[in-house]
């Protein structure tokens, strides 16, 4: 029997907070097991969500002193949930971060995870990695997504296939034995960009898109995006949202139209895909899950099951994985999937950083 207990932070690109999840994981006759044991989700402080939100305006420089106080950030947050929770360090083989992506062109080689682990490792005294997607860019890989091989080694026993609703919608199944995953249109990040615009940091359960109406000419053209073509693996960055989906809501002038008309789109792209791949019930989890109109037109237009999970695993799933992949990583096994990301082959990821001392 191994048993191993990791920290998993996770910091989506919808820029909602920090999860920490503390994961205990035992494996035994090959099979892994997990317990959550403590999990908290902090907001980021103001000054740090604004430079994250204007981001593509910083200079090289900017970014490293922004790569350093994320990881302050980071660690701060940590010492404070471990002393809160009576955590005993000694205890924690590593902490497995995420980091908060800033960059995402795997079509031009690169992928860029904020949040410095060194910093992190140093102030919080405890072995860091970190840095999971670069290595299968490097390997010809979209470095996207990396959930779906915890979706199935944790999960499977849920559903046949797994939704996540964050920043970006993705997917996960298996035909056969092979995993296939991909993004498969924007989420939360649009949804509460123009939730900004109206006061909000978030559209709560809906109910301003639920006033709006829908712009059928905008959701055509939403519905029409080239990507949508694309077939095998493929994944989304902001810098795509900024070139190709943004540019197109200027056509709609209200903001609750905007949302209405993107939860419409959204919903549209989902149930296609899970249609499309004869997909007969699903796992959702993700911020997008509390979304109640959203989730009214996915349930309205899919005829699978649509499986709710509890609260913690809806909030905490992908800290949960993350730290799963540093569990695979410190256990030297592969923690990605090369028929999902596209890469040459599956490759153990990550970046270790030690404290020093």
């Amino acid at each position: 029997m191994l048993k191993k207990e990791i920290i998993g932070l996770m910091s989506g690109t919808s820029l909602d907070g920090l999860d920490i999840a503390h994961v205990e994981f035992i494996s035994e006759n090959n099979k892994v097991n997990y317990k959550l044991m403590k999990t908290s989700t902090i907001a980021y402080p103001t000054d740090l969500l604004e430079h994250l939100r204007n981001v593509n305006s910083l200079g090289i420089d900017e970014i490293q002193i922004l790569n350093k106080k994320i990881g302050v950030f980071f660690a701060n947050q940590i010492n404070i949930f471990i002393s809160q929770h009576k955590i005993s360090k000694k205890n924690i083989d590593a902490i497995a971060s995420h980091g908060q992506t800033i960059l995402h062109q795997p079509e031009n080689g690169f992928t860029l995870q904020i949040g410095c682990g060194s910093t992190i490792a140093y102030l919080t005294g405890i072995n860091v990695i970190n840095d999971f997607r670069s290595l299968d860019v490097i390997a010809g890989g979209q470095g996207a997504p990396l959930v779906p091989i915890g979706d199935f080694d944790l999960f499977e026993s849920k559903a046949n296939s797994f939704l996540n609703i964050g920043g970006f919608c993705n997917i996960s199944f298996k035909k056969g034995n092979v995993i296939h995953a991909f993004d498969i249109c924007p989420g939360n990040l649009p949804l509460n960009h123009y939730a900004n615009l109206l006061g909000h940091d978030y559209d709560p359960y809906g109910s301003l898109a639920q006033k709006g109406k829908v712009n059928n000419d905008l959701l055509n053209t939403l519905n029409s995006l080239e990507f949508y073509n694309k077939k095998g693996a493929k994944s989304l960055g902001t810098e795509w949202l900024d070139k190709n989906f943004y540019t197109k809501l200027k056509k709609e002038e209200n903001p609750e139209n905007v949302l209405r008309t993107i939860c419409e789109h959204i919903s549209h792209q989902i149930i296609k895909c899970l249609n499309e791949h004869q997909i007969n019930s699903v796992f959702a989890t993700g911020g997008g899950v509390k979304n109640n109109f959203l989730i009214s037109l996915i349930r309205d237009g899919y005829t699978g099951e649509l499986v709710m999970p509890n609260e913690d695993t809806i909030d905490f799933k992908e800290a949960i994985v993350f730290a799963y992949l540093g569990y695979k990583y410190l256990t030297n096994e592969s923690n990605t999937v090369s028929s999902v990301t596209g890469a040459e082959r599956s490759l153990c990821t990550g970046v270790m950083h030690k404290p020093g001392y």
